[in-house]
């Protein structure tokens, strides 16, 4: 059990499976079999690399920003959230991980949804909201597996296909899906997008930056400079105890700029892994759909896009985590009875990836309107469904994503019709 559920877990190793059938399925040489294989997982172990450097650069940058601003409240982070559910209810989360990944490949295979969904991590998320929701509500095992596993292979398979017409804009062709939690978010990004369509030209990766602006023209150059501003606002709102805490032997004025310079090189890091591997999984999937699932294309992680628009990115980023700091002013306001603090690195992959939706259809207005939007969503939909998840024993972190939002208070209500 514990075999099957890394495995699911983990994309480089299934995207590495996926790869070597489709290479064997063209009859193509031994060599170009273990190349093509090797290239897809090692490429995406590439790309995990500078993901897993950006976020821990941006878990910093909230532990400092949370301290500096004296914020407290729920943290929307899906990883801690996930580390509590599995404590208390492991087998049917585990179970139905599986189960989803089973019945993708059963609705792709039969319904109009032709995706099939690559990003483990998500849909290990989403295993654990569906697994929380169904509990509350006294299922037995069994059923909480049947029906979340059903449940989650049919979204896997459908709501990437909300975001395929953006995603023909956005690439230029339809081989690739967006495999993210947070699909509705994005086509809604995109559909937004649209009160701007005129403009749709005036692009975020076309800005005329002033000449002493210019170095913006580089990606990692606007990046390494915007994210030394927030990491140094941080810093200096935390003050020196809290950041020599983080920082060890580093001195905590140097520390902020190690780190937006190691979230930079993290991002280097990931776009080089992106680049790896897609050419070869793509290539690879080509076998499966015409051989398995007719019609079919790999539903993978965001960043796959982030080479389109990369300035999209960090407007959306910024857009988004303004729009979540906003959300926070606005239920203390309101008094609401929990405070959702929004996690830098969420803003990040998640605003990132809405400012690209929404720049393909209304240029950069389009991206910071659509990124604000999807940054007030991942801040006030977890407020709909963190009730429940108290009342099972899992508090202090939620799921912020949209999707899983969505889904599972539509399901936390239905099922409240009956309970």
């Amino acid at each position: 059990m514990n075999f099957l559920v890394s495995l699911l877990s983990n994309p480089a190793i299934l995207l590495g499976i996926v790869s070597f059938v489709g290479l064997v399925a063209q009859r193509k040489k031994s060599t170009e079999v273990l190349t093509g294989t090797l290239k897809t997982a090692i490429g995406f172990l590439i790309f995990g690399v500078g993901a897993s450097t950006m976020t821990t650069t941006l878990q910093n940058f909230n532990t400092m920003f949370q301290k500096g601003f004296h914020l407290t409240g729920v943290i929307a982070s899906p990883e801690a959230a996930t580390a509590l559910a599995q404590g208390k209810y492991g087998f049917v989360v585990s179970i139905t991980l599986i189960m989803g990944f089973i019945m993708n490949l059963v609705f792709a295979r039969i319904t109009p949804f032709k995706n099939v969904f690559f990003t483990g991590g998500h849909s290990l998320f989403f295993a654990c909201v569906l697994a929380l929701v169904l509990k509350a509500h006294g299922m037995t095992n069994t059923w909480a597996i049947v029906i979340g596993g059903s449940i989650l292979g049919f979204v896997s398979a459908a709501l990437p296909e909300l975001c395929q017409p953006f995603m023909r804009k956005i690439t230029g062709n339809n081989t690739q899906a967006i495999g993210h939690f947070n699909m509705i978010g994005y086509a809604l990004s995109g559909f937004v997008g649209n009160v701007f369509k005129k403009y749709k030209d005036q692009t975020t990766e076309n800005i005329k930056f002033p000449g002493w602006l210019s170095f913006f023209k580089d990606f990692l150059m606007g990046v390494a400079t915007v994210m030394t501003l927030l990491f140094y606002i941080a810093a200096l709102a935390a003050g020196k105890v809290t950041v020599t805490k983080l920082s060890g032997t580093t001195n905590w004025l140097v520390f902020p700029l190690i780190q937006a310079l190691t979230f930079t090189a993290g991002i280097s890091i990931l776009m080089t892994g992106v680049r790896m591997f897609l050419a070869e999984i793509t290539a690879a999937f080509v076998a499966i759909s015409e051989k398995f699932i007719p019609g079919s294309r790999p539903a993978l992680d965001v960043p796959t896009i982030f080479p389109y628009a990369p300035t999209a990115v960090l407007v959306g980023f910024l857009s988004s985590y303004v729009a979540g700091l906003l959300a926070i002013v606005v239920m203390v306001i309101l008094k609401f009875s929990i405070v959702i603090i929004p996690a830098a690195h969420i803003c990040f992959f998640s605003g990132g990836t809405a400012g690209i939706f929404g720049n393909s259809t209304g240029g950069w207005r389009g991206a910071i309107l659509g990124s604000f939007i999807v940054g007030l969503l991942l801040a006030f939909l977890p407020v709909i469904l963190y009730p429940t998840f108290v009342h099972l024993g899992i508090s202090g972190s939620m799921f912020p994503n949209v999707d899983y939002n969505v889904v599972g208070s539509l399901l936390n209500w239905f099922l409240g019709l009956f309970h």
